[in-house]
């Protein structure tokens, strides 16, 4: 799901860069608090293993396109709340980007907006809906329906990017199809993972999910 540089226009790369400067300020400013109660060490567990995880990837049928593999988003805003996965899930696309070269360096803005704001948002919006009902089968749903919305954000910017050798209506069948098809991998992974949460650490989920769990 990561782009490479020269996969989407400047003024493109440049619109999504400040969308997704602004979300990271406003999580920023909404999470001072979480870090300061000490929250700071789950934030780096979680980055870490979310980064190990999407190590594996899957490549998708579109030519000098991309490839799918576990994003971590929604589990990220179920674990550490909306604006503290927005952060954690920022360090591992940064870090990504510079260390691995995993995702280009004039796109990291808009692999941040994908990544790490629509996911995490998405996924926590999702999870906190269908959560009174069934909150396992609400992890499930927010990995699965993030997963294909980020992958929808990545359709959007590279067929709306004239550097991009196909059309919006293409890539968006594709990336939008593929990922809807790998996003049931990315929710089985979401609601295995909080299920293990749960029964082990419950104390490390935000209240409102602990209430879920009791």
């Amino acid at each position: 799901m990561h782009i490479p540089d020269g996969y989407v226009d400047l003024p493109i790369a440049a619109v999504f860069a400040v969308l997704a400067g602004l979300a990271l300020a406003v999580a920023a400013r909404r999470s001072e608090g979480q870090l300061e109660g000490g929250q700071a060490p789950l934030v780096g567990v979680t980055a870490a293993g979310i980064f190990a995880a999407q190590m594996l990837n899957w490549p998708l049928p579109i030519p000098g396109g991309t490839s799918a593999h576990f994003v971590g988003g929604a589990f990220a805003g179920i674990l550490l709340g909306p604006h503290l996965g927005v952060l954690a899930m920022s360090s591992v696309v940064v870090v990504q980007a510079l260390v691995f070269g995993d995702g280009g360096l004039t796109v990291l803005g808009a692999n941040l907006f994908n990544m790490a704001v629509v996911e995490v948002y998405v996924g926590y919006a999702i999870f906190r809906l269908g959560r009174r009902w069934h909150d396992v089968g609400a992890a499930f749903a927010a990995g699965w329906i993030a997963a294909t919305a980020g992958a929808l954000g990545v359709a959007v910017q590279l067929g709306a990017s004239s550097a991009f050798n196909y059309e919006l209506l293409t890539v968006l069948a594709i990336m939008g199809g593929g990922h809807a098809l790998l996003g049931v991998i990315e929710g089985a992974i979401t609601a295995i993972v909080y299920q293990a949460v749960i029964r082990s650490r419950p104390d490390v989920l935000p209240s409102a999910t602990r209430e879920v769990a009791a």
